[in-house]
């Protein structure tokens, strides 16, 4: 039995992930170098919040079988495997999930299929009885060490998160500045990105995007200025509020373009469309991304 077991609670399960958005494959994503990071990041953190600790769960391995991304877990104590089941039966880890994933792959939404399964026991068919399910997790012991491939992208997330933390000068939703492999954090010459579940190159933003923003953004200039400014230091309190004041008689397309002058100029290469897309759709600026992005017809992934 567990409760006289002389040896540590661990017991180990499998999580089924499939988006039921077509365009938005999950293995593919992981398979690619660039996105992988992105996915384990988000994976990561959903994880944390299931269990209220970075630490409350292991994964040994990211298996890619389409249309399944399925993740390897490890529990190293009871109470924090109960955590995670009721976060995983009441769709709290599913949600979080979603919405670590849209964060980290900067898109609109990740629609998510999830199945949890220990052994040859589909747990999902039984989650209201959680005893029976820690029954079941506890008698798969966990059958390997973590991945070299999980223990290289946990530095990598480790080394990003602090780097985050003591220099904000890096974008939240830019995954090209979390390297697969210790690269160092300059921006790769090919990297992509996803938007409206459609996977685009990444790229500096050009005069035509410049002056296409400056005549469509109107008011809400301001609102995608302070979106940038979380990541760059050139639009910081109060440059925002003096580019308005400097620029009022000039009005509004001027005001934007100067705006997104100083980001580009400041950012220098780093000054990517993918940045400016997500602080578009930060802010409800969807048809202005599209726009940007040469995206007129979408698939609706709802």
């Amino acid at each position: 039995k567990m409760a006289g077991s002389p040896t540590p609670w661990i017991g180990s399960a499998y999580l089924f992930l499939q988006s039921t958005c077509k365009s938005i494959a999950l293995p593919s994503l992981y398979e690619s170098s660039q996105k992988k990071p992105c996915v384990f990041k988000a994976l990561k953190l959903a994880l944390a919040d299931s269990t209220g600790s970075v630490n409350g769960v292991d994964m040994l391995k990211v298996h890619c079988s389409h249309p399944h991304l399925i993740v390897q877990l490890r529990f190293c104590k009871q109470e924090n495997c109960r955590r995670f089941l009721r976060s995983y039966r009441e769709g709290v880890l599913q949600k979080s999930l979603q919405s670590h994933l849209q964060l980290s792959l900067a898109t609109t939404t990740v629609p998510l299929e999830v199945e949890l399964k220990a052994g040859s026991e589909h747990l999902d068919r039984m989650l209201k009885d959680e005893d029976h399910c820690l029954e079941c997790i506890y008698r798969e012991k966990p059958d390997r060490l973590p991945d070299e491939e999980i223990t290289e992208l946990e530095e990598c997330l480790k080394s990003l998160m602090l780097h985050q933390s003591t220099n904000n000068n890096v974008a939240g939703k830019d995954c090209s500045s979390l390297p697969y492999s210790p690269q160092g954090s300059s921006l790769p010459p090919q990297v992509t990105f996803i938007f409206q579940g459609q996977q685009f190159d990444n790229r500096t933003i050009t005069p035509d995007d410049h002056q296409k923003f400056a005549k469509s953004v109107s008011k809400k200039w301001k609102q995608v200025g302070r979106s940038l400014q979380k990541s760059c230091r050139a639009l910081r309190d109060p440059v925002i509020d003096n580019l308005a004041l400097e620029y009022d008689r000039e009005g509004l397309y001027e005001q934007a373009y100067q705006m997104l002058l100083r980001f580009i100029q400041s950012e220098g290469k780093k000054a990517t469309i993918a940045r400016l897309i997500a602080a578009l759709e930060e802010n409800g600026l969807i048809s202005l991304a599209e726009e940007l992005l040469g995206l007129y017809s979408n698939e609706d992934c709802s």
